[in-house]
């Protein structure tokens, strides 16, 4: 169990922990010397079963209130220091809040330096502690009057035993989740190199286990942990719950920060935009408006943010609600993840909550669908699990995003009741969860799609793979598109043509009179090269009825044999793959892809030129832009093509 203190400045935090464990924590020259707490300060005591009990001692002049915060960030226990002369006092109350808004659910109170106070006070004292609890985590908690500087003192021993049985009884954290250590001290030792310090927030990290992949996030610089002490003793590994001192190997301590996090690459998503719920406190300075700035403490790391409401248009002291914080630079959290924050002058807390989505969008902020998410994503923190989120992604959450919601490794994530796993052909590719309602409204979408563009274009083949996306699906993984086109295609709903893409329904079969004239009709056009005989000049050359010429044309369009540049002009695909391989090349260029550029290099003229390139843009191989045409790199128009399959 890790203990943190809280109270204000000079009423004995650092002498009371000296009392419980033997050990000072101010090590600093300049604590030592003016008698107060300015960095946080660690201590540790063995326990009767082994294990051990760490403090966190924190600062509690008002100006370091920054540095209480990190100090607090994942403790499991808080220790509320009040003195008897003084009683309640500013940083009291304003510490008690933190913890609070931190989600500390577990505590209790020493009342220090009880022998300079008779009854009478203390009576009074203890009222005024209990009114101040009224409402928080310490409602009811036991009050221990202590006289830390006295030898043998009772009160003191209380605490400790106390404190020592409750560390016993705290079930340990579980450790099944991906690893993260929130940096809040970073030094080097002697013939060891950069060590950091923190509380492990989750996970279990092991010395020397070369698979591991983990980062120094934000910066994504990947490390390696050399050597751990788990709660102030050497050990293999360190684990949720536990403050961590971690030995990295190949990298500089300048380039670590406290608020830094040491966590898996699997966790974070660093983002400038968090959607988040947030509590003003009643004795928050003001309404909280658009844009205003707040100092924002997450972690071990501090943040300057504005603030946009999302729930409604301005936050009242005392009032609850969903807002977004957009910070100048990225910074990295989970859903859950506690957090509080302080004014513009960062003279005072004014709140504080959890993370709902770490990488919220940053516009459509309050769209109905926006505020279901978040709903759904309150919901899952609530004890909802998937259901909730998985209800509103229509289409569903890849493996990366899931561990980064859950912090679970994707090997312990479950498909949930109506859910389902789909994978791709490449193995390699992150698979995605996904409701089965929600899938089987993904593959209509995708089929209605081909039925709308056949019906617009009833002698096309059909469109790619990237143009189809773009009708049907225009956002989404590449590896779940992949998988709807593969299970379209299996259960026979979809046919491929080369790179086209078609209804079974949609297709033409060739008589055997059909295929002899097609045998005389390709190589017609073939030979035509950039310049193909019309309809009309091809039925002449061969003798036959111009319709039967044009009906076996529009066949073969079908069938991704020709395709057709304007009305009654077709083009060999052999032909067509030149002309496209030339029009990337020239797009490749400095000059770019336009009419002049292309008419020059295939000898046409210029309004065959265009027609091309129109042509180009229609099928999806290029885009116009102004006067030029840019390649889609997402099209397969000029990808080699298969001979089309014979239809049964």
């Amino acid at each position: 169990m890790i203990i943190g203190t809280a109270g204000h400045i000079d009423h004995g935090k650092t002498t009371l922990v000296r009392a419980l464990t033997g050990v000072d924590t101010d090590r600093l020259k300049e604590e030592k010397a003016r008698g107060i707490s300015i960095e946080l300060g660690y201590a540790y005591t063995p326990l009767d079963n082994g294990d051990v009990l760490g403090f966190i001692d924190v600062p509690g002049h008002e100006k370091l209130v920054h540095t209480m915060a990190a100090g607090a960030s994942g403790i499991d226990f808080g220790l509320l220091v009040v003195a008897a002369d003084d009683g309640v006092m500013p940083q009291t109350r304003e510490h008690l809040a933190i913890l609070t808004l931190l989600g500390v659910s577990r505590g209790a109170v020493a009342l220090t330096k009880a022998d300079r106070a008779d009854a009478q006070r203390l009576a009074a004292v203890r009222a005024d502690i209990a009114a101040l609890a009224a409402g928080t985590f310490l409602d009811g908690a036991p009050v221990h009057a202590v006289s830390a500087t006295q030898t043998d003192d009772v009160g003191t021993a209380k605490l400790k035993d106390y404190l020592h049985r409750q560390a016993q009884d705290l079930q340990r954290r579980d450790a099944a989740g991906l690893f993260r250590l929130a940096v809040d001290r970073v030094f080097t030792l002697a013939g060891h190199g950069t060590v950091v310090t923190g509380t492990a927030h989750s996970g279990v990290a092991r010395a020397g286990d070369e698979a591991a992949d983990l980062r120094l996030m934000p910066a994504g610089t990947r490390v390696r942990v050399r050597g751990i002490h788990a709660q102030n003793r050497p050990s293999e590994t360190g684990a949720a719950g536990q403050r961590c001192a971690l030995n990295l190997a190949g990298i500089d301590k300048h380039a670590i920060a406290r608020g830094d996090w040491i966590a898996d690459a699997r966790c974070f998503l660093p983002s400038r935009h968090l959607d988040v719920a947030l509590t003003l406190l009643p004795s928050a300075d003001a309404p909280l408006r658009a844009w205003a700035p707040l100092h924002v403490h997450i972690g071990a790391a501090r943040h300057v943010a504005h603030v946009v409401p999302i729930s409604a248009e301005t936050l009242a002291p005392g009032q609850s609600g969903w807002v977004q914080l957009v910070f100048d630079e990225p910074v990295c959290a989970m859903p859950g993840d506690r957090y509080i924050v302080r004014n513009a002058q960062a003279t005072r807390t004014v709140g504080g909550g959890r993370v709902l989505d770490p990488n919220a969008p940053d516009r459509k902020r309050r769209a109905a669908a926006r505020m279901q998410a978040l709903q759904a994503l309150s919901d899952m923190l609530d004890g909802g699990g998937l259901p909730p989120v998985l209800a509103h992604a229509p289409l569903g959450l890849d493996e990366a995003a899931l561990q980064r919601l859950t912090g679970m490794p994707v090997r312990d994530i479950a498909a949930p009741h109506g859910a389902l796993w789909v994978e791709t052909r490449n193995a390699q590719a992150p698979r995605t969860l996904i409701l089965a309602a929600h899938w089987q409204a993904l593959l209509a979408r995708v089929e209605q799609a081909l039925a709308s563009f056949h019906h617009g274009a009833p002698d096309e083949p059909g469109p790619d793979s990237a143009r189809l996306r773009r009708m049907a699906m225009p956002v989404g993984p590449d590896a779940l598109w992949t998988a709807v086109l593969d299970a379209l295609q299996r259960d026979g709903r979809l046919s491929r043509n080369g790179p086209w893409l078609h209804l079974p329904s949609h297709t033409s079969t060739l008589a055997d009179d059909e295929n002899a004239l097609a045998a005389r009709v390709l190589p017609l056009l073939n030979a035509g090269a950039f310049d193909p005989p019309w309809v009309r000049d091809v039925a002449r050359a061969l003798a036959e009825p111009e319709e039967r010429v044009r009906l076996l044309l529009r066949k073969l369009l079908r069938r991704g044999e020709v395709a057709q540049v304007v009305k009654d002009l077709f083009y060999h695909r052999d032909q067509v793959r030149v002309l496209a391989s030339m029009a990337a090349d020239l797009a490749s260029q400095a000059r770019g892809l336009n009419a002049a550029v292309f008419r020059d290099a295939t000898g046409l003229g210029r309004k065959r030129a265009i027609q091309i390139l129109e042509f180009f843009d229609r099928v999806g191989y290029t885009r116009r832009v102004r006067d030029t045409h840019v390649l889609r790199g997402d099209s397969a128009f000029a990808s080699t093509q298969e001979a089309p399959q014979p239809v049964s």
